[in-house]
């Protein structure tokens, strides 16, 4: 006689393995020309895919694109030069570790909630194409987020995070505007002279490929 417990090892898997859908939000850019968070807002979209490891660990890759822009206006001092803008388009590529703060899941299942608060760190890469020059840099996107399990296979959530790139270029769009790439001439090194940017998306993912049952059998 055969006994399958596929039950317990479903529930205690949450049932799939992977997430993969869609997001959408604002975006914002902090360097040279802007110091206000969500000032100078434009949007993004990304695909999201995320690879469950366990309840509370996950691994997650996005692909992006999203505005960025920024006047003097909003400068930390004087630049030189009167009315320095940019506005351009970058892609971002990059893969995020993510843990819960609790089990994320249906309720009941090994101790999960279908409101579950995370953190992440990763890294990843920023391409932002001409008017002035292709300009490719890594980033490391630092953030927090909450997901909510609308039914056994549609999840919801809403991300933040700070990307801090390794370019201080991001805000020059002509060949010409050299003085937003560093106009206050601060020979400082690593992240803190650098650009950052920020996403704020509200996503809505689906559950694929379902996790095998791992069966005890008996006889």
């Amino acid at each position: 006689m055969m006994i399958c417990c596929c039950f317990t090892a479903a529930a205690q898997d949450d049932g799939y393995l992977m997430e993969v859908g869609l997001g959408g939000g604002g975006s914002f850019y902090m360097g040279d020309v802007n110091s206000r968070l969500y000032n100078n807002t434009n949007g993004v979209i990304s695909a999201v895919a995320r690879y469950n490891v366990n309840p509370r660990f996950a691994l997650k890759a996005n692909l992006s694109s999203a505005g960025i822009s920024g006047s003097s206006e909003n400068a930390y001092g004087v630049l030189p030069g009167d009315g320095q803008v940019f506005s351009r388009t970058l892609y971002d590529f990059g893969i995020q570790v993510e843990w819960g703060f609790c089990g994320y899941g249906m309720e009941g299942w090994n101790g999960c909630h279908r409101v579950a608060p995370y953190g992440l760190v990763g890294v990843g890469m920023a391409f932002a194409p001409k008017p002035a020059r292709n300009d490719f840099a890594a980033n490391f996107p630092v953030g927090l987020g909450v997901r909510y399990k609308m039914s056994d296979r549609v999840n919801v959530g809403l991300e933040w995070t700070m990307r801090f790139s390794t370019s201080d270029r991001l805000d020059v769009t002509s060949a010409g505007g050299t003085t937003l790439e560093d106009p206050f001439t601060i020979k400082g090194k690593g992240i803190k002279n650098k650009d950052s940017y920020s996403f704020t998306m509200l996503y809505v993912t689906f559950d694929v490929f379902k996790r095998p049952c791992n069966c005890n059998d008996e006889r």
